[in-house]
């Protein structure tokens, strides 16, 4: 899938995570400007190390997701630095399970929640009438356990399926002012990590990072205006 897009400003949530560095690349690739955060100073100066953008077409920044206020101001600063936001790639993603529904700590719930549904309900507020536009983006990596839950993993898909939910009510709050809201769907990612550490292994449940990445470009892109609200399948 291509995309063009030159001159619009797209800020990535957890973008030193797995996928972050692939959709970050593919975005800088086709033009965008990009503000972006992660918890880990470290692994985000590697990030922008590795893109090797312009001063004016780059800002990074450590913030806490799970607090408002910075959460609020992170929004504002990049739509200050910039002068718009054209959209928001939310990537903020972790993983417990393995444990049957009578015996799976609680307290993973709620450390799944947090991570998954609380930094995208104050990442998806705090930028919404920033992208409340025609072209304004909002995207959404989510799993085939939020549509398929399995009894090992009942935290990780009710986490996932209330992230979707809150992802297509999002949506419905953005059609008015012509800015859409949608979702990747995948079963688990391949990254460029993993391959390096297994080179010869086979990955045939997996959707490699750079699909993924080119499948978020479209979304963000003008080719992709009509689509609000929706599952995007990229799972074998």
């Amino acid at each position: 899938m291509s995309a063009h897009l030159d001159g619009r400003v797209y800020a990535i949530a957890g973008a030193a995570g797995g996928l972050g560095p692939t959709v970050a690349r593919r975005l800088a690739e086709a033009g965008a400007a990009l503000a972006l955060t992660d918890r880990v100073a470290e692994a985000l100066d590697d990030v922008v190390a590795g893109l090797g953008l312009p001063e004016e077409r780059i800002d990074a920044r450590v913030v806490d997701l799970l607090e408002e206020h910075d959460t609020n101001a992170w929004a504002d600063a990049v739509a200050e630095r910039f002068g718009r936001v054209d959209g928001v790639v939310h990537l903020v993603g972790g993983y417990k399970g393995g444990d049957p529904i009578t015996t799976t700590s609680l307290g993973d719930y709620t450390w799944l929640h947090d991570l998954l549904v609380r930094t995208l309900q104050l990442t998806s507020r705090a930028f919404h009438d920033h992208i409340a536009h025609p072209g304004g983006r909002f995207v959404l990596v989510s799993s085939t356990q939020a549509q398929r839950p399995q009894a090992t993993n009942a935290s990780y898909a009710a986490t996932k399926a209330a992230a979707e939910t809150w992802t297509l009510a999002l949506a419905d709050s953005l059609a008015p002012s012509g800015a859409t809201a949608n979702i990747v769907v995948v079963n688990a990612i391949l990254t460029p990590a993993m391959r390096e550490r297994n080179p010869g292994k086979e990955y045939p449940a997996f959707t490699p990072a750079e699909d993924i990445a080119d499948a978020i470009a479209y979304l963000l892109s003008d080719a992709a205006a009509k689509m609000n609200g929706a599952r995007l399948e990229l799972h074998p």
